[in-house]
């Protein structure tokens, strides 16, 4: 083998993207992380920041005025935002989830109208798929859009809506074609300020509380002809490619929130004394810490291996694992920050428990990991069929 056989790690400017976001996460982002979970306010400190760094939504491709940042940058700015606060790195997440369809399928005029504010973050963009009846079987929705000539009238109710009510562009899943299941799902844009959109009560949550979780409701809300994404009946394609490309993002979330949780104990144990000596000296407890990250250390390398991947896909390039390895780093990395969050509460013992210390929010914050953008045993489910093809 050569000796410059190149090293299987991010590149410099990769690393150098993390120091600072890192720097600017610890500084601008962390100070506030424990009062917005608090108060279940929405991290304007942290929007702001981003915004100012343009780190917002840095997947924006150039020719829309973005950083055009590759996927596995995306994923290091949305890990170490995470690392400080789960809520607040939601919106680089989410984000890219409102906006890769847009990138996928849209049409030159839409990028250009809805990523260029996106970019310059005048606009957050959220994503409406799921519905009270169907999550899972999201092909199930009831959401309907009916054609008046040149517009569209949606009516219809979208449940678990990350940061509905902030952002200000909606793309939205609906029926226009009912009757053929999947076939019959279109894809649209739909704006906060459109009339006949509301959003229901913010949800009260377990977790990443600085988020708000709320209903979008379209009520005979009359959108022009062109905000479709993609042909007619495309939409829940378009939805599915999506998703290989975000849960990955999830997967980076995780990420952050488990160091978090892990570089916060690893502080605390050298510090807390019992039987005369630091816990960090007994056995039991380096064993618990090395698993913590062992297991990290592997759900990030298979997240970077997929964020390469995705990005390959972005511009082109067939793929065939994508959708497997989207679905098996977002679970594996999901389930390793609810165990990581989990032992480091362990770690603080009765400290860990109480909201003195930033563990017990971490542990309640990554549970929502292995639920939303699919559940883990909705990704166990992908995994097996795309084995079995």
């Amino acid at each position: 083998m050569s000796p410059d056989f190149p090293t299987y790690a991010p590149s410099e400017e990769h690393e150098l993207l993390r120091t600072t976001v890192r720097e600017l996460a610890d500084a601008k982002i962390a100070p506030h992380a424990a009062e917005v979970d608090e108060e279940s306010r929405f991290p304007q400190e942290a929007l702001d920041a981003l915004v100012q760094n343009d780190l917002h939504a840095v997947h924006v491709p150039e020719e829309y005025g973005g950083a055009g940042a590759d996927a596995l940058a995306t994923v290091i700015v949305i890990e170490e935002v995470a690392r400080a606060c789960a809520s607040s790195s939601l919106i680089p997440a989410v984000n890219k989830l409102g906006t890769v369809p847009v990138l996928l399928s849209g049409s030159d005029e839409l990028k250009k109208k809805y990523l260029t504010p996106v970019a310059k973050g005048e606009a957050m963009f959220s994503y409406a798929l799921s519905e009270a009846e169907a999550g899972s079987d999201a092909g199930g929705m009831k959401t309907r859009a009916v054609r008046d000539g040149d517009h569209w009238v949606l009516n219809g109710a979208k449940m678990w809506i990350t940061n509905a009510g902030v952002s200000e562009y909606y793309t939205v899943m609906a029926v226009t074609e009912p009757g053929v299941g999947a076939r019959g799902i279109s894809a649209f844009v739909v704006e906060k300020g459109d009339e006949g959109v509301s959003f229901g009560p913010k949800e009260k949550k377990l977790g990443i509380k600085g988020s708000p979780t709320r209903q979008v409701i379209l009520e005979n809300v009359r959108i022009p002809a062109d905000r479709i994404i993609g042909a007619e009946g495309t939409g829940f394609k378009t939805a599915l490619a999506t998703l290989d490309h975000t849960r990955i993002t999830i997967a980076a979330q995780a990420l952050g929130i488990a160091q978090g949780a892990l570089d916060y104990a690893l502080g605390y144990i050298k510090e807390r004394k019992q039987f005369g000596k630091s816990i960090s000296d007994f056995q039991g407890v380096q064993f618990m810490v090395a698993d913590m990250a062992m297991r990290l250390e592997g759900a990030r390398q298979l997240t970077y291996h997929a964020a390469i991947k995705s990005e390959r896909a972005m511009h082109g390039a067939k793929i065939p694992d994508l959708t497997f390895v989207s679905s098996a780093c977002k679970a594996l990395a999901s389930d390793v920050a609810m165990d990581v969050t989990t032992d480091a509460v362990q770690l603080l013992g009765g400290y860990g428990y109480t909201r003195e210390f930033p563990v017990e929010r971490m542990m309640r914050d990554a549970k929502i990991t292995q639920i939303y953008e699919g559940t883990n045993q909705i990704q166990r489910m992908v995994m097996a069929r795309q084995l079995l093809k």
